[in-house]
């Protein structure tokens, strides 16, 4: 039984990925700091923030918002990662691979929220 967030795969995942997104955007322009790079820093930051809440709540219910929330953040931050490679920022490849694994902890979110919708 897990005991704690930190020990779900589906939580480290996400934190690598948000640890990731970060770095990508170190190299961004200094123009970009309050517009791109403040925005997918956010949103990547937002997915394992919420699986964190969502595992801290007592009822199924809560859990199911706040990792559908989580959910969205995901594919906020995906929809980023592809306008940074649209306007040049990113390296397809690099976007590729970040794209891939957010598609992996989505499924993941997946399978955790119709488990729980099952016990509802």
């Amino acid at each position: 039984m897990i005991k704690n967030f930190k020990d779900m795969s589906v939580w480290q995942n996400s934190f690598k990925l948000s640890i990731d997104v970060f770095n990508l955007t170190k190299a961004l322009p200094k123009s970009e700091d309050y517009a791109l790079a403040s925005q997918i820093r956010r949103s990547s930051n937002s997915v394992s923030a919420n699986i964190a809440e969502a595992f801290g709540r007592r009822t199924s219910k809560d859990k199911i918002y706040f990792y559908t929330v989580s959910r969205g953040s995901a594919y906020e931050t995906q929809n980023h990662l592809l306008y940074g490679e649209g306007v040049d920022y990113f390296e397809i490849s690099t976007i590729g691979t970040l794209n891939y694994r957010y598609d992996q902890l989505i499924h993941e979110l997946n399978k955790i929220t119709n488990k729980l919708e099952k016990s509802i």
